[in-house]
């Protein structure tokens, strides 16, 4: 999607942050980690408002860039991002817990959230504006029914009530809410607020998950814990059109997904692994036949021109350990066809990714964290064709593709704690081949990240 020319105004959001310190949370749900073992039940909370607010400033200076194209990345620029958002949960029966998020969102990403496949802002949306805009990207009731097992204690977060739960349970959830929300979770990468902000760190690359140009779909998702195991299964709308803000209704074009879930404990550590499956029908355009028609003519058609119901699936492995109380490692990969365009997520065919999380109890300071990852995306034959014939896809599209090679991101963080529930984060990305483009780069991506929850 086109946006509007973007704010140049790098501090546009810096004085709303400090407005909106009052309305602070955390952004994900809470009810598939593994909670605290208590032989007493904890009094269920029946009501719960929390809220966050995060500014998100990037830049980067020059690099090389012979030529450029629609969807290309610009060396000398600086863009940032604001959110502020409220987590209001109320429980209307024993069990059930129905969330609303509403959100205000203001700013872009580096050239309007083009350019690299494993854009380096995850709280830079395919939509901005430079001025504030309202939006809901949750509303969402979720039903638990215990089925035996340990009780366990839930605390009181955003998205979550405080109460108990048994170790052995059914998880409902239906209404709008993100996919990523209940698959591809893990503990050390997969929140853009207080850890990676890179796409292709925080989820699973080539994960083409069923979502709006925000990230957000209707749908639900059943979860099935049993002891070490959990299952879970999903069924989601797609957007209307591929990179779209409007979303299918009635699941006319539909994903389902799949994921199973083995948790474990090595010398006192826990860990896990996740193995998910995904299935998309959906109106996609099938790449080789926007070469042909480009191999008959000399022009690149319009995805739109050539959409049909099409079939698009891959999928995912998503391992995390704790190492030690302070120390955790992740690993995910993931592959899809590489058949179609991207539907909702970003052109990433296989990805794989693998980093590390400290805390900062070795040096006195055990609310800071630091970060370290790298990831490789990579595109199919067929895909590297239709860049150079001139295609776009969601992210990326240089006008021509004479050297295709993998996208290497690297990305390195550190957060500080400057009071309870307010961190500044320093992060630098490092990226070799933008949009799978040797031609370019590397590039260099500086950034700061304010957080303050409650």
């Amino acid at each position: 999607m086109r946006r509007s020319a973007p704010d140049r105004r790098a501090g546009y959001g810096i004085t709303r942050l400090l407005g909106a310190l009052a309305l602070l949370a955390a952004p994900t749900l809470a009810h598939g980690e593994a909670p605290a073992a208590d032989s007493s039940p904890a009094p269920d909370q029946n009501f719960a408002i929390h809220g966050q607010t995060t500014f998100t400033v990037q830049a980067t200076p020059g690099f090389n860039a012979p030529y450029a194209g629609t969807n290309s990345l610009a060396p000398h620029q600086g863009q940032e991002t604001w959110d502020v958002t409220l987590y209001a949960g109320v429980r209307p029966w024993h069990g059930a817990e129905i969330w609303i998020n509403p959100e205000i969102d203001q700013g872009f990403g580096l050239s309007n959230t083009l350019g690299v496949a494993g854009f380096p802002s995850a709280e830079a949306y395919k939509v901005g504006k430079k001025e504030p805009y309202f939006k809901l990207p949750r509303l969402f009731l979720r039903q638990t029914i215990n089925l035996g097992g340990d009780n366990a204690k839930i605390d009181a977060a955003a998205n979550a009530l405080r109460g108990s739960q048994t170790a052995n349970r059914l998880v409902l959830t239906v209404g709008k809410f993100g996919v990523t929300d209940v698959f591809d979770t893990n503990t050390y990468a997969h929140d853009a607020r207080g850890d990676f902000l890179n796409w292709s760190m925080i989820d699973a690359g080539a994960f083409d998950y069923a979502a709006n140009a925000w990230g957000f779909t209707f749908g639900g998702a059943a979860e099935l814990y049993q002891g070490a195991w959990t299952l879970r299964a999903g069924l989601f709308d797609l957007s209307k059109v591929p990179n779209q803000p409007s979303l299918e209704v009635g699941f006319q074009q539909y994903q389902v997904v799949g994921e199973v879930e083995h948790r474990h404990t090595i010398a006192g550590h826990g860990g896990a692994i996740r193995l998910a499956g995904w299935f998309t029908r959906g109106n996609l355009a099938r790449l080789r036949d926007l070469i042909a028609a480009y191999n008959a003519t000399g022009v690149m058609p319009d995805n739109a021109a050539y959409r049909r119901n099409t079939d698009h699936y891959g999928g995912t492995i998503n391992a995390e350990q704790e190492l030690t109380s302070s120390l955790g490692v992740f690993l995910r990969a993931s592959a899809s066809d590489g058949v179609t365009e991207a539907d909702d997520f970003t052109d990433i065919d296989r990805s794989v990714s693998t980093g590390a999380t400290l805390t900062g109890q070795g040096w006195g300071r055990a609310s800071d964290k630091i970060g370290l990852a790298g990831v490789v995306n990579g595109i199919s034959r067929t895909h590297q064709i239709f860049f150079d014939d001139g295609g776009l896809g969601t992210l990326v599209g240089d006008g021509r593709l004479p050297h295709p090679g993998d996208e290497w991101i690297a990305e390195a963080w550190y957060s500080f704690a400057v009071i309870k529930a307010v961190n500044v984060t320093a992060d630098y990305q490092f990226i070799a081949n933008p949009g799978y483009n040797r031609d370019r780069g590397p590039v260099h991506v500086f950034g700061l990240r304010l957080h303050a929850a409650i």
